[in-house]
């Protein structure tokens, strides 16, 4: 009885695909899942020499003070459940789904997130008022990344 050949573990050329893509948008990590497999590349983006690091300007402490450290532990945070490019609009120059102080209800869609070519509306889990937009325009965002803040 002959043996089929193995398929290889590890895709490298998908590998390879996905660190250009990291290359050419500036992300630091990426995931897909396709029939079962799940690939994750990621990298840890490199540290700001020190020199740059004194020279950026620290915001007043009562600002400090003010904002959360860490938006997404809000429990009115709503995440990027992948990664891609975000956008604020169903086309180019058209009224953005959301501003801030907009009511919504569950379901209504907050923003797009294009991934791999096709347009995903992220829903607002649940209804309240938009208190802060945290992504921008056509810019990429990660998967977990905090997008929105609805209380």
């Amino acid at each position: 009885m002959a043996k089929s050949p193995k398929a290889p573990l590890v895709d490298h050329e998908l590998i390879h695909e996905l660190t250009r893509l990291l290359d050419e948008t500036g992300l630091t990590e990426i995931e897909i899942e396709h029939d079962g497999q799940r690939v994750r590349v990621a990298r840890t983006p490199a540290a700001a020499p020190a020199a740059a690091r004194a020279e950026l300007p620290l915001p007043p402490a009562e600002e400090l003070a003010a904002a959360p450290l860490d938006l997404s532990k809000h429990p009115g945070v709503v995440i990027s459940p992948m990664v891609g490019t975000a956008y604020a609009a169903p086309e180019p120059g058209a009224k953005p789904f959301i501003d801030i102080g907009s009511k919504v209800t569950a379901g209504d869609t907050l923003l797009i997130v294009e991934a791999m070519k096709t347009m995903n509306q992220i829903p607002a889990p649940r209804a309240g008022t938009v208190i802060q937009i945290l992504f921008e325009d056509g810019q990429p965002v990660e998967f977990g990344e905090p997008l929105v803040i609805i209380e």
